[in-house]
């Protein structure tokens, strides 16, 4: 029913591993799930439940940092389980595991508005379960990513030797940042602006003003290397390009919260889900902005004013056929483990609109976007990216900041707005 497997004592806040519940009414998948976080060093299982019930009864006896909640579970199921945890521990993260039908992913979507943080899609089955590497790999980067923003917030120690999972690149850890220099180059500086930051938590966010623009633009460095901002198109933007990954239903909610109306240009997202999840993941923002949200088809025209989310499992680009801008789907292998993935949308709308684009980057693990944004750069689109502090995962948007090819660095609430602007035609 359940157990506690304990490599350390971890001792809160002093660098141990994360601590992990993992909660299953499956013995053979809580074994799985237990296999694969804990033959990662820097993760826990401090213990495991078979159902929600048995689950508040271990979170209120041990120090548990994430919880992996299955959905479906006799005697008291998770979405039941889920804000009686959060209501014992209000920084609890709340990881949903569901396999991938259209109810599980109703129900999972629900579940990040009831407090959970992050969703795995679980295999159907316990062998494909045990064969699936990237279940494994996703699991293990989710646990690690949310459970490290949970310890940077509370001022705590990663465990020793972690790699940040915040990090463009990784390598940053909290007790690697204790001292760092932080280098911002402004449009127009002669020189860098530095900051020596001496602190046990990452550095905060270095704002600087943008030749520009009179508002602060924010620009954090995890690894020490400069932020250059560039100089972004003058030209109204004809289409809104967005990509995100982990963290990212939240952020595209707060980013568009951040508009006052529609906008008048089709909006394109890229956003790392499986199939079904998109869908989802499409009505939802529908419901929260009021505008016509839908998941993509291939060679539909696309219409100002409507978004299109990318369906799970395929790659989303834009061409342009007859003079009108029409929605291209493939099936091309995935790219930076992803599909769909951020680089073949930003590539084919460098394409298709040249300096007409506006492209956002949300929080999100890795790097995918990176190399579509260098071409829309090149081609002379505006690239604007979410801030660290306020991401969950750093590695997409950090990607492109670092790589000195955005002209804004907000935080997300802030990013929207800036969007919405540029979008009616301002730019300072």
């Amino acid at each position: 029913m359940n157990s506690a497997v304990s490599k350390t004592t971890a001792i809160p806040g002093k660098g141990g591993p994360y601590r992990v519940m993992v909660v299953d009414d499956s013995a053979i998948i809580r074994g799985f799930l237990c296999r694969y976080l804990s033959e990662d060093s820097e993760i826990e299982v401090v213990t495991t439940a078979n159902n929600g019930a048995v689950a508040l009864r271990q979170l209120q006896a041990n120090d548990i940092e994430v919880v992996v909640l299955d959905i479906e579970m006799p005697e008291m199921d998770g979405l039941t389980a889920l804000p009686r945890m959060i209501e014992m521990k209000p920084d609890l993260q709340v990881v949903m595991a569901s396999t991938l039908t259209r109810k599980n992913a109703e129900v999972s979507l629900r579940a990040m508005q009831m407090g959970a943080v992050d969703y795995v899609p679980k295999p159907e089955t316990a062998r494909s379960v045990n064969a699936s590497i990237d279940f494994r790999r996703e699991l293990v980067d989710k646990v690690k990513a949310w459970a490290s923003r949970r310890r940077k917030k509370r001022g705590e120690d990663l465990p020793k030797g972690a790699n940040d999972p915040g990090a463009p690149g990784g390598g940053a850890t909290t007790a690697g940042l204790a001292a760092r220099t932080v280098s911002v180059s402004r449009p127009g500086a002669s020189a860098p602006t530095t900051g020596f930051v001496t602190t046990r938590r990452p550095a905060a966010p270095v704002a600087v003003t943008s030749a520009r623009r009179a508002e602060p633009v924010v620009a954090a460095d995890p690894v020490g290397k400069a932020i250059s901002l560039r100089k972004g198109s003058f030209r109204r933007p004809k289409v809104l390009a967005i990509g995100s990954s982990t963290g990212g239903p939240q952020a595209l909610m707060k980013f568009f919260a951040g508009f006052k109306r529609a906008p008048g240009v089709p909006v394109l997202i890229t956003q790392h889900m499986p199939a079904t999840f998109t869908a989802i993941l499409a009505e939802h923002l529908a419901q929260a902005t009021g505008w016509k949200t839908q998941e993509a088809h291939d060679g539909q025209v696309l219409v100002p004013g409507e978004v299109y989310v990318a369906p799970g499992g395929r790659h989303m680009e834009v061409d342009m056929v007859d003079g009108k801008a029409q929605v291209r789907l493939t099936d091309e292998p995935p790219e930076n483990f992803c599909r769909p993935a951020v680089d073949p949308l930003f590539r084919s709308l460098a394409t298709a609109y040249g300096e007409n684009v506006l492209a956002v980057i949300l929080t999100g693990m890795g790097h995918d976007g990176l190399k579509g944004a260098r071409e829309l750069t090149r081609t002379g689109g505006t690239l604007l990216a979410q801030d660290e502090a306020s991401s969950v995962v750093w590695g997409m948007p950090g990607a492109v900041a670092t790589a000195g090819l955005c002209t804004e660095v907000l935080p997300v609430d802030k990013l929207g707005e800036a969007a919405a602007t540029r979008l009616q035609g301002g730019f300072g």
